[in-house]
């Protein structure tokens, strides 16, 4: 059985959790905050707009040119409009990234100003590569897309931009 690491990275966001959890929810739309996503194709399930795609939705997504992939089939395990809480597997793809499972959950703060993003996973450590090596990728990848997400809705806050 191979070897597995995982963790929790943290972003506080300056917008209001509704807001944060409208981006965030869009399971066919992840390119509006991830940077090495290209595009998106839902191939089963709900978009994320009105009501809420099931569990089990499946996306392909096409990575930007350079990185070491070009498609990630992924399937929507979980989304919880009540809880702000949506679960991701990695279930196929041409990159390295196998049986990876993240929770992403949403919590407000100050007065409802403020949104923590806790993304929380765990993956299988690729045979020839240390469990350091699967972290630092990992938290790279995960680390720029909370940071991304943060830019995004602050600039949208900052434009009145849908509040």
């Amino acid at each position: 059985m191979p070897s597995q690491c995982g963790s929790s990275l943290v972003q506080t966001i300056d917008a209001p959790l509704p807001l944060v959890w409208s981006i965030i929810r869009r399971f066919d739309h992840p390119q509006a905050y991830k940077p090495f996503i290209k595009s998106c194709t839902l191939l089963k399930g709900g978009t994320g707009t009105g009501t809420s795609p099931a569990g089990g939705s499946l996306r392909e997504v096409t990575i930007v040119s350079g990185l070491p992939a070009t498609k990630s089939m992924e399937r929507l395990d979980e989304l919880d409009d009540d809880l702000h809480v949506m679960q991701v597997s990695v279930v196929g793809g041409d990159h390295r990234l196998r049986n990876y499972h993240s929770t992403t959950s949403l919590k407000e703060i100050e007065g409802g100003r403020k949104t923590v993003v806790m993304e929380s996973y765990v993956v299988d450590v690729p045979e020839g590569n240390s469990c350091d090596d699967t972290y630092t990728f990992a938290e790279t990848i995960i680390g720029c897309n909370l940071r991304s997400l943060a830019r995004v809705l602050e600039k949208m806050v900052a434009n009145d931009h849908d509040l």
